[in-house]
């Protein structure tokens, strides 16, 4: 499990600026709630209501070229599925949506989290590969399926 190389020199706020997402004053007010509280910056702008999950979700496949993947419309196989627990799926915000192999594609939140990878990749003797995905998109999914 490698580090990811960005694809997009761009930091997060930029690329939300670029995309009237957001703008500078919000960005510089989230930067400074973030000096001050800690927190992911997709995080913070979320929870000021700066940006959706989406917007942020989207901004990292632009940054780091991760493909985005809307669950709602997504069917997953009970044999993937078994591939992970649902308190695993739960505690790194992620579900499997596709074996092949031994290559498991999960949806994550916070694609970048290589704990979580190295977990999963452990856990399953696969080779991980990764789409993002917002959080809501991913905890709906895994109360849907995992009952």
């Amino acid at each position: 499990m490698g580090t990811y190389k960005r694809i997009n020199n761009k930091f997060l706020g930029e690329l939300l600026i670029e995309r009237d997402v957001i703008t500078k004053e919000q960005l510089d007010e989230a930067m400074a709630h973030q000096e001050e509280k800690g927190g992911l910056m997709g995080e913070v702008l979320v929870n000021l209501k700066y940006a959706s999950e989406e917007d942020i979700a989207q901004a990292l496949t632009s940054q780091y070229g991760f493909p985005y993947l809307p669950l709602s419309n997504y069917e997953i196989e009970d044999d993937v599925l078994a591939s992970l627990s649902k308190e695993v799926c739960e505690k790194f915000c992620l579900v499997p949506i596709d074996k092949i192999g031994a290559s498991l594609t999960l949806a994550m939140a916070d694609p970048l989290n290589a704990k979580a990878i190295e977990e999963i990749e452990a856990l399953t003797g696969c080779s991980v590969q990764t789409f993002v995905s917002t959080s809501k998109d991913i905890r709906e999914t895994v109360q849907k399926y995992y009952k």
